[in-house]
This record gives C-alpha cells, sequence and structure tokens, in this order.
C-alpha cells in the first residue's frame, strides 16, 4: 500500500537580477503540442500483482480480467447518492450522513476473550517459560492481565468515531482536490476480505499523510477501521484517552522488555490476544497540525492510493518452504573476488540481513526468521511496483542525467514523452495524464526551487539545473526511476565492467563496439553487481534465482537494442532451432526444484557472443542507463575511499555522520553532490558490514564499529575502490 502526492498551486512569475529568468508559462511557443494520455492502447498497464511462483492460487483466485476497465473514484467525494436518503437537505448534511451510516462493529466482552485466548492461559499457567505455574489462576494475576488491558484500549465510543469521521472527511476535501483510488484495486481487496481471514494491510508511509488517508480510505470502502499500534510515549495522557475511545490500541511499556522477562511475556500475550476492532487515527492531532504549517490554506493537493494484489499468508508459507535451497553471505561470495582470490562466483545465491532486528524477531525460530526477511521482500517488492511514477520524477531524471548542463523546452518536451511511454513499455503506472506543456508547466514549478529558467532570442525556454545542494534533491526524487530501469541498469554497468578493462573509458562509441562479449562473461558481471547492490534497493524475490535474474537482465539489454548477437565462425546461429537436441535438462523437473534449474551449466552458452549496437541512440541511452545507478556506486566507492580516512572504532551512528560530511566535503571539491545523501551513507556502511570490510562488536555503549584486519591494509581498501569503480561509467 502506498500513497503517491504531488501538489498543485499557482506560481507567480520570477526573475532574476538580469532579467533573463522568467516564467514558464509566460511564453508562447508557436508549435502544436501532443497530450500524454497513459494508456497503452485501450487498457492502463495493472501494477501490483502478487508473485505467481509462490501464491498462485492467489494470483489467480483474486484477480479478474475486468478489473482493469473499472478506472478510478474520488473517494473523498461525497454526494448524496452515497447515502440513503434524497432531497435538498440531504444534499447539505451528505457528510454527516455518510458519518452516521458507517458499520462500526461492537467491541463486547474483550476482556473475558483475551483471558481465554491460548496464548494467554498457556502463559499463566507455565506451560511456556516464564509462566505463573500449574493450577488456579491467582488473582493477582488477573488483575495485571486488567491493568495491562486497561493501559493498552478502551470501550471505543461509536458516536465520537463517527464525529471524527465528519470532521475528517471535511478536513480531507479543504486539503485534498481529489484522491484517487483505483476501482480494480479495491475490488480485489474487498474479495480477499470476504473470505472470512483476517485481513493484514502494511502500508510502506511514502508521505505524512497515511496514517489520516488509509483508516479513512477503509471505512469509506466498507472495510472496517484499521488496528494500528502506537506508542504510549508519543501522545499526553488527554490524547492517548481520547485516542483510545476512538478505538486506539497503546502498547504497554513492559511490551518493549527483554524476551527473558515474565513482565514483557505477559503483556505481549495480552497484546496479540487484544481485538479491539476500530483503528487509530494515528496521530492525526500531530499530522493535522504540521501539514497546516507545510501547506497552509491556499495550497490544495492531489493524491492517489495504490493498493497491491492480496495474497494468502497460509498459501505463502507452505510454497516458500519447499522452494529454499543454500545460501551464503555477502562476505563469503564476493570478498575472495574482490580481494582477487578467486575469480569463480560461487554458484549459490545471496543471504542478506537487512530487516531490523528486533525483540519479536529474536523470539522465533531461525527458519521462521528466514520466512518473515523473505516474506518482507516480497511485500517491499510489491510495494514499490505498485506505486506510479509522478512527473517530478521524470523531470528530475531527465535535467539530473541528460541535461546536467541545461535543456531547450522544445528537446524536454519530446524527451519528457519519451521517457513516460518507456516507463508505461515496462509495466509500470504513471500518475498524471494532460497535456503535455501544462504536465511540464507543473512540474517544472514544484522543481522552481532547484531549476532555473532562461529565455532565448528564439523564444524557446533554456532549463538549467541550479549546481550545489540542489543536485541532491534531484536525485532523490530520481531514485524513484531506479526500480523501472533497474534491469537494464545493472546490464548496462556490468558491460561497463567488461569493456572497463579493455578500451579507454572516453574511446569512441565505434570502437568499444568492436569488442566481442561473451554470455557468460556477462553473467558473471551481472552477478557480480547483483550481489554488491543492498537487498532492498535490488528487491530480488527470494523465489528467483540468481542465473534467472542474469538471463532476465541479458534479455532486456537485446530488447531495448543495445546488444545485439553476433555469430562466430564455425558456430550454429543462435536462430538455428530445428537442429536442437532435446535433452535431460531441458525436461520438466519437479515442482519444487527452482534451486538450479537455470545454472545446470553454461556449455550451451560458451559459443554465444554479442556486440554493442551501432545505432544512433545507443550511446546516449547507454549512458542513461549507467548514470541510474551512479549515485549509489560513486557512495560506495568513496565510502571506500574513506576507510584510510575514518575513526574507528566508532558507533554506526558515529560513523555514518564520520562519512556523510566527507560525502558532502567531496561533494563540493568535485561538484557530485547526487551522492551527499545520509540514506546512501547509511547503505554504503550496512553493504561493508555484510562484505566483511567492518565488523561490529558489542559494547557497554552499545554495538562499535571497526575495520576488519583484512581490509586495514592499504592495498586490500584499493581493491575494492577499484572494484566498485570498474562499474561507474564516466
Amino acid at each position: 500500500m502506498a500513497t503517491m502526492l504531488e501538489g498543485r498551486c499557482q506560481t507567480q512569475p520570477r526573475s532574476s537580477p538580469s532579467g533573463r529568468e522568467t516564467s514558464l508559462w509566460s511564453s508562447g511557443f508557436g508549435m502544436k503540442l501532443e497530450a500524454v494520455t497513459p494508456f497503452l492502447g485501450k487498457y492502463r498497464p495493472f501494477v501490483g500483482r502478487c508473485c505467481q511462483t509462490c501464491t498462485p492460487k492467489s494470483w489467480e483466485s483474486l484477480f479478474h480480467r475486468s478489473i482493469t476497465d473499472l478506472g478510478f473514484c474520488n473517494v473523498i467525494l461525497v454526494k448524496e447518492e452515497n447515502t440513503r436518503f434524497r432531497g435538498w437537505l440531504v444534499r447539505r448534511l451528505c457528510y454527516f450522513l455518510w458519518s452516521l451510516e458507517q458499520h462500526i462493529p461492537p467491541c463486547q466482552d474483550a476482556p473475558q476473550k483475551i483471558m481465554e485466548s491460548t496464548r494467554v492461559q498457556n502463559l499463566l499457567s507455565g506451560r511456556v517459560p516464564g509462566g505463573t505455574g500449574e493450577g488456579q489462576v491467582p488473582d493477582l494475576v488477573k488483575k495485571e492481565v486488567q491493568r495491562i488491558l486497561g493501559h493498552t484500549q478502551a470501550s471505543p465510543r461509536p458516536f465520537l468515531v463517527r464525529l471524527f469521521s465528519w470532521a475528517l472527511l471535511r478536513f480531507l476535501n479543504c486539503l485534498f482536490l481529489n484522491v484517487q483510488l483505483h476501482k480494480g484495486q479495491m475490488k480485489m481487496v474487498q474479495k480477499a476480505a470476504q473470505a472470512g481471514s483476517p485481513l493484514v494491510l502494511l502500508s510502506t508511509h511514502k508521505t505524512l499523510l497515511d496514517g489520516i488517508l488509509l483508516p479513512f480510505l477503509l471505512l469509506s470502502q466498507g472495510l472496517g477501521v484499521l488496528r494500528v499500534a502506537w506508542d504510549s510515549r508519543a501522545c499526553s495522557p488527554a490524547l492517548r484517552a481520547l485516542l483510545r475511545k476512538l478505538g486506539g490500541l497503546f502498547l504497554p511499556p513492559e511490551a518493549n522488555l527483554s524476551l527473558d522477562s515474565s513482565e514483557g511475556l505477559l503483556a505481549r500475550a495480552v497484546v496479540q490476544a487484544a481485538s479491539a476492532p476500530l483503528g487509530l487515527w494515528t496521530g492525526a492531532l500531530a499530522v493535522l497540525r504540521s501539514l497546516w504549517s507545510h501547506w497552509g490554506c491556499s495550497r490544495r493537493i492531489c493524491s492517489r492510493v495504490h493498493l497491491a494484489q492480496p495474497f494468502s499468508l497460509q498459501e505463502y508459507i507452505v510454497s516458500a518452504r519447499s522452494c529454499w535451497g543454500g545460501r551464503q553471505t555477502l562476505e563469503q561470495l564476493l570478498q575472495p573476488i574482490v580481494l582477487g582470490q578467486c575469480t569463480a562466483v560461487p554458484d549459490t545465491e545471496k543471504e542478506q540481513e537487512w530487516t531490523p532486528i528486533t525483540g519479536p524477531l529474536l523470539a522465533l525460530k531461525e527458519e521462521d526468521q528466514l520466512l518473515v526477511r523473505r516474506l518482507s521482500c516480497h511485500v517491499l517488492s510489491a510495494s514499490v511496483g505498485s506505486s506510479a511514477v509522478m512527473s517530478t520524477a521524470i523531470m528530475a531524471t531527465l535535467l539530473l542525467f541528460k541535461h546536467q548542463k541545461g535543456v531547450f523546452l522544445s528537446q524536454l518536451l519530446g524527451e519528457f514523452s519519451w521517457l513516460t511511454e518507456e516507463i508505461l513499455l515496462r509495466g509500470f503506472d504513471v500518475g498524471f495524464s494532460g497535456q503535455l506543456r501544462s504536465l511540464l508547466q507543473h512540474s517544472l514549478s514544484l522543481l522552481r526551487a532547484h531549476v532555473a529558467l532562461l529565455r532565448i532570442r528564439q523564444g524557446d525556454l533554456l532549463v538549467v539545473p541550479r549546481p550545489g545542494p540542489g543536485l541532491t534533491h534531484l536525485a532523490q526524487l530520481s531514485a524513484e526511476l531506479l526500480p523501472v530501469f533497474l534491469s537494464e541498469a545493472m546490464g548496462a554497468c556490468a558491460v561497463r565492467g567488461l569493456l572497463a578493462g579493455r578500451v579507454p573509458p572516453q574511446g569512441p562509441w565505434e570502437l568499444q563496439g568492436i569488442l566481442l562479449l561473451s554470455q557468460n562473461e556477462l553473467y558473471r558481471q551481472i552477478l557480480l553487481l547483483m550481489h554488491l547492490l543492498p537487498q532492498d534497493l535490488l528487491l530480488l524475490k527470494p523465489c528467483q534465482s540468481s542465473y534467472c535474474y542474469c538471463q532476465e537482465v541479458l534479455d532486456r539489454l537485446i530488447q531495448c537494442g543495445l546488444l545485439v548477437a553476433e555469430e562466430t565462425p564455425g558456430s550454429r546461429p543462435a536462430c538455428d532451432t530445428g537442429r536442437q537436441r532435446l535433452s535431460r535438462k531441458l525436461l520438466w523437473k519437479p515442482s519444487g526444484d527452482f534451486t538450479d534449474s537455470d545454472s545446470d551449466d553454461f556449455e550451451e552458452a560458451e559459443g554465444r557472443y554479442f556486440r554493442l549496437s551501432q545505432q544512433s541512440h545507443c550511446p546516449d541511452f547507454f549512458l542513461f542507463l549507467c548514470r541510474l545507478l551512479s549515485p549509489l556506486l560513486k557512495a560506495f566507492a568513496q565510502a571506500a575511499a574513506f576507510l584510510r580516512r575514518g575513526q574507528l572504532p566508532d558507533t554506526e551512528s558515529g560513523y555514518t555522520e564520520q562519512l556523510f560530511q566527507f560525502l558532502q566535503a567531496t561533494a563540493q571539491e568535485e561538484g557530485i553532490f547526487e551522492c551527499a545523501d545520509p540514506k546512501l551513507a547509511i547503505s554504503a556502511i550496512w553493504t561493508f558490514r555484510d562484505l566483511g570490510v567492518l565488523q561490529q562488536t558489542p559494547s557497554p555503549a552499545g554495538p562499535r564499529l571497526h575495520l576488519s584486519p583484512t581490509f586495514a591494509s592499504r592495498d586490500n581498501q584499493e581493491k575494492l575502490e577499484q572494484f566498485i569503480r570498474q562499474f561507474i561509467c564516466s
């Protein structure tokens, strides 16, 4: 579930002291502009499908062919037709009547149900560690359960909930022009809710508004209200009492105690057994206050909420456990290759523990922890795939990676339309439509603090990104397009790594196109880069093998025209399928054998070679794809260079601050501001820790990082930096 926002505001013309900087829509171009309609033929690309490998039944049963034809609806638009009544008075009171008609399930005998729950009874009877012992439950323990339950929730007040819903609907209509929701996505969620099983919604929390929009959306669509756990320390006692009457669920302080604490066990058992049917309108007062101070009263914005396809957790657990194979850590996979100790990439998958290690996760078995991590990867991949790309991300990508020195607006119009079509062709959706000129006006108005518009004599405008820290903001926006072109970008950087030691970096494209690239070499470079990239960026599904993904990357490069097959003398043409003989490895295998089906051997691939295409558009597109990954790779390379300057040992937060200050200083010296991002510094430190460059040891003040003995030598540090820089295209 994701929420996408874009502001809609009136921008006043701006002028520079020289008078050359001007407003965009104060000029006429005298040209015919086409409209951008984000549709592929008749249908809009439908996004957010669940995994067909792990949940095939959900993939089929919770999707219907007509879902894509349902279109969008505005969930905050409440009219007379949304109530049971008609008349002129109803049209004036439709918000209030709508809130009165919302179904709010009652909460009856909650304390008794919690006392009778299996986990609480097992804990009180001594069947689990930390229990009170066999026999009758003492009255003192019963009172403790009542105290924890009283701190956690209170009996909801339906009238207060309806009153708050009415006030929230009024506020949302003052804040938003519209809140769009795809009817097909909601139909899938409603169909899953009708199955009778509990429905769990995971939000990516892209904006501060999620705490308001998501509970209201579920309530308006007849799905009830969210159950949201809230930290009691974030609210005052008066606000906490009010929110409990609205159905809020607060975690007791004992729930955060150590796992072997009896008080913590009892509190967690009560919280897990508790069923407040109402959700918490999470931090509504604080959110409204911050929004009001940020936007003011004069700016209304548009919002769009995305819901990915639901899937059965029970089906996923059964399928996921049946296809687990052997995996190795990043240190085992990549460190020997970085140091030059070996050249072959191990035939196994990478296991990276990138999910936060919390108390509830540590309480699980090792097998269940692995299941949670892989489920998190599936969910995050679906949420990213279901998020629409906004016009500001497209504009920032074009300005940062193609026209950092400036571009004429007439040229930008065509490239904006081209990039939009490329996004749609790759199965991703966009969150805009309309006239092309209006879209560019709107995008540049939102980026007005980071770009300059200069009028020239021919009547055109020159759009120039402002040098300095504004480039960091453009890089953060452009990261939204990286999942769309990630396969092609990885393939382009892998090709760059192959050519790095053969031709000069600044050599002509024709010289690079002469060299033959074997398929095995391409596979190896893609695997190396895939292991280097962090898991939360790559979003490779655990059910997909690395070699299968390598073939997908190679296919994407061929489809986009960057690579062409080259037949070597004496070899059978790749298109000649008539003389191919069936062998054992081409026959069907058991359904659970997914680990080695794509990587049995590479005998057939040894004779396949490719060249870089010599088409006119290929050099620019190749450079564009390489630059999409350049902020992350350059940050990693600078982090490797910082190893000989950093002050270690230090805490993770302290070393992150050191590295971030180094990135900022390097940006001022070299002008690489797109790398000066604290998120990139954190990602580099986590990757180096998994790679074995940094080691973590416990201390009384908390875990501390220190440089591993292997990378204490300057020679190995330079090898690491050189390994990363081979994928960077200047």
